[in-house]
């Protein structure tokens, strides 16, 4: 972790991990370095059971300016196969984050452009203040977000992803919530505020359960309901009953006491 150079952790005593691009001067936008920075935070925090809930935030006024220009004009002159091992180390983090199995909310204080919205559709929720705007900006400069894009439909449906790809609008906070972009809008000074109420609703929860929670709901799709899908659903529930995290919920449930995950308060 002393090795980072744009990441900051803060690893607070109720579980919760702080994750802080920094890189305030260039609006934290993402090169080389914070790919692969993202990528190894969430992979270290993924796996360690001390980790009950990840927030991403961003220094300084902004969340995220996507891609940084020097990256991106790099990125022009160099050849079709480093472009394309380039944009896969870029899907690989955002795979990451939205793979991860502890649950993740983006912290969005100012503007998330391009990639930046790419970074608030990876995590499970987002929580913007009154002075947050958003814009899927790539096609102003001639090319498409295309890395973002499945992650980008997932959060907000296809016909608006392909209104906000198409146009490269900039829109408000309060217009990101009702497409589904984030789920509270808040004023500036109870952001932090805010997004600790969401934490402590998690940390209400059984950590395994949102683990399968966050794995079958990645195997779900608006749509028909297969016998497939029907197949998995019960199998997964039926598994995860027997489970000791279950038993536990079951009986602080039944005794009207607080289960063992619950931080003390």
């Amino acid at each position: 972790m002393s090795s980072w150079t744009s990441l900051d952790l803060q690893r607070r005593s109720d579980g919760v991990a702080v994750l802080t691009m920094n890189r305030p001067a260039v609006f934290n936008a993402f090169d080389e370095t914070l790919i692969a920075e993202l990528d190894a935070a969430f992979a270290l925090l993924g796996g360690d059971t001390s980790v009950r809930a990840i927030v991403l935030a961003g220094a300084g006024k902004h969340f995220s300016a996507g891609a940084d220009l020097q990256w991106m004009q790099r990125a022009s002159s160099a050849s079709q196969d480093d472009n394309l091992a380039d944009a896969r180390r870029f899907s690989a983090m955002l795979a990451r984050i939205a793979g991860c199995p502890k649950p993740t909310i983006a912290h969005v204080q100012g503007a998330a452009l391009g990639g930046g919205v790419g970074l608030v559709c990876a995590c499970d929720m987002a929580v913007a203040s009154e002075a947050a705007s958003f814009s899927v900006s790539e096609a102003r400069m001639g090319i498409l977000p295309a890395v973002i894009g499945p992650h980008l439909v997932n959060a907000v449906g296809l016909r608006e992803a392909r209104r906000l790809a198409l146009t490269a609008v900039r829109f408000g906070a309060d217009e990101a919530q009702r497409i589904g972009l984030v789920q509270r809008v808040v004023p500036v000074d109870g952001l932090d505020t805010a997004v600790d109420a969401m934490v402590t609703d998690l940390l209400a929860c059984g950590p395994q359960a949102q683990a399968e929670i966050k794995q079958l709901y990645a195997q779900l799709a608006p749509g028909p309901l297969s016998p497939e899908i029907r197949e998995l659903t019960a199998q997964t529930i039926a598994r995860v009953r027997t489970t000791p995290e279950a038993r536990e919920g079951f009986a602080a449930f039944l005794a009207k006491r607080k289960p063992n995950w619950t931080p003390p308060e």
